[in-house]
């Protein structure tokens, strides 16, 4: 999947060197007798658009939205930088506007992929391959539209439904409900046309729709459906898991860590569908904003990293369960380069530069007096805020791009499970699923194992929704669970704070940028805004 990106890519910068510089080329901008595809490698290069679009915004502005919004994830300036506007701030209080940039550029790379679906689909149906290719490249490209259909729907709430190319009219705003029934309604047709992973086929269907994809996004929405529709679907979200449990190619990696490795892809076994990238796939800048630069030398990087991001010290203290690993990827306290294993050698304490002192790294987040969201700059300034390593620096990464090489999970077999207890607590029956009675304890208990973490000895809701923070943390569901939970306004001051978040539940979901109100005058804007 990335070589069939890359090789688009370099395919299109190709044909916009060459129109350049000859004034008598062919068409090229538009499909015509003689560049219309024709065969199954033309289409695969084809359709790497819809993957290429998913990368470019995911890693960046769509989970800024997602996790800057909640306690998991906060940029604060420093002494003014970092502070690009307010921006940062907006997402934190939630009291964005209608202009604010992640607001306006997501929707717009929601509504380009979802009109790129629709173009693709319009091709397919006009080409000459096989019935049979024909209808699993539809079924592909649909459930990518139903992708982007539910990113959107889950932050915007009620927009308008486009499936025909090209448009032919401005549309309207759609109900959220109306929203939600249509994915369902494509999400369980192109199903019997989904790829089922198997050992033989997980390169091939790597990074792309599987039937156990459309079942995890399925099961997301059904236990967000009294969110988005009113109505519980509980039960249908656990039909939705056993689908998927029932394969027992998908089984959860021994190492956690390997799921977020540099290196990981295909060969991850619990990944459902993930976002790939690398070098040549722009879009994860997780480390560049999330490291802790002066520690790059000591981890094997050459670039210069970002110093913003961190977490809240209210998100870290979940991470208070004995040998559970997935505390140690977090940098906090005094810091050693890693070893070989990626742990810390207190053998090579890591100094600030020029000075025998060692870094220290804390979790108080103690704002500059009078100064919104600032915590200054001195070298201890720098050092507020725990840091996370959880998809591990690069070290391939380069000073003019700073990207990471971390395919980032979008649907995994562990949320698929901690959805799955959650949808019993809220009210659906345990089941069996390949001789094992599946309670809430039971999945609960499987993800602490993996994890080395001592056992729970009951569940309830709470527990559950502190087990998702550790689980899932910096994946892009913090804000989707705390709505579901009632939990999204709950405010955590920062000290000497002189801002106070906008509590308002319309906020819930973004409203519509104002540039497309403009643009469209059939748009309504959402409540509160």
């Amino acid at each position: 999947m990335k070589k069939i990106i890359i090789l688009f890519n370099i395919l299109t910068c190709l044909m916009v060197l060459a129109s350049c510089s000859k004034l008598d080329v062919d068409v090229e901008s538009q499909y015509v007798k003689d560049n219309f595809p024709y065969t199954n490698s033309d289409y695969a290069a084809l359709y790497g658009t819809m993957y290429s679009n998913l990368s470019s915004q995911y890693g960046v502005p769509y989970w800024r939205m997602q996790e800057l919004s909640t306690d998991a994830a906060i940029i604060p300036a420093r002494d003014g930088n970092f502070d690009d506007g307010g921006q940062y701030r907006q997402l934190h209080y939630h009291t964005w506007t209608i202009d604010h940039p992640n607001v306006r550029d997501i929707w717009q790379w929601g509504f380009g992929g979802i009109n790129n679906c629709n173009r693709l689909i319009n091709l397919t149906n006009e080409s000459s391959i096989s019935a049979t290719q024909k209808s699993s490249s539809l079924a592909e490209v649909k459930a990518m539209r139903a992708l982007y259909y539910y990113f959107m729907m889950d932050l915007y709430g009620n927009v308008p439904i486009i499936d025909t190319f090209p448009v032919s009219s401005l549309p309207g705003n759609q109900t959220r409900d109306k929203v939600f029934e249509f994915i369902e309604k494509e999400l369980l047709a192109v199903i019997p046309q989904l790829p089922i992973k198997d050992n033989n086929n997980r390169v091939l269907v790597y990074g792309r729709p599987t039937q156990a994809m459309a079942y995890a996004l399925l099961e997301k929405m059904y236990l967000n459906a009294e969110v988005y529709t009113g109505k519980p679907r509980y039960a249908d979200a656990v039909i939705m898991a056993d689908n998927i449990l029932k394969n027992t190619n998908y089984a959860l990696d021994n190492k956690y860590s390997d799921i977020f490795d540099v290196n990981n892809g295909p060969q991850i076994n619990e990944t459902i569908f993930a976002v790939p990238y690398d070098q040549q796939i722009p879009g994860n800048q997780i480390t560049r904003f999330g490291f802790y630069p002066a520690l790059a030398a000591a981890y094997g990087i050459n670039v210069g990293f970002s110093i913003a991001m961190s977490t809240t010290p209210e998100y870290y203290n979940r991470f208070n369960l004995n040998n559970d690993i997935r505390n140690s990827f977090w940098l906090i306290g005094k810091q050693y380069a890693p070893d070989a294993n990626r742990k810390p050698d207190l053998t090579k304490p890591v100094l600030v530069a020029g000075t025998t002192t060692q870094i220290e790294i804390t979790p108080d987040l103690i704002l500059k007096p009078g100064k919104p969201m600032d915590l200054g700059n001195t070298v201890a300034d720098q050092a507020k805020g725990v840091r996370s390593v959880k998809y591990w620096p690069d070290v391939n990464a380069i000073q003019a791009t700073r990207l990471n090489g971390n395919d980032m999970p979008v649907l995994r077999l562990a949320d698929v499970m901690l959805m799955k207890a959650e949808a019993i607590l809220r009210g659906a029956a345990a089941t069996t699923v390949n001789s094992e009675l599946q309670t809430p304890l039971v999945l609960v208990n499987k993800i602490r194992a993996r994890a080395g973490a001592s056992l729970a000895s009951s569940v309830d809701l709470s527990t559950l929704l502190d087990e998702r923070a550790r689980e899932f943390s910096w994946e892009a569901w913090r804000r989707n669970d705390l709505i579901r939970f009632g939990q999204f306004e709950t405010e955590y001051p920062l000290p000497n704070d002189v801002l106070f978040m906008n509590k308002d539940v319309t906020r819930r979901i973004y409203p519509i940028p104002a540039n497309e109100l403009k643009l469209n005058v059939n748009l309504k804007q959402n409540p509160g805004y």
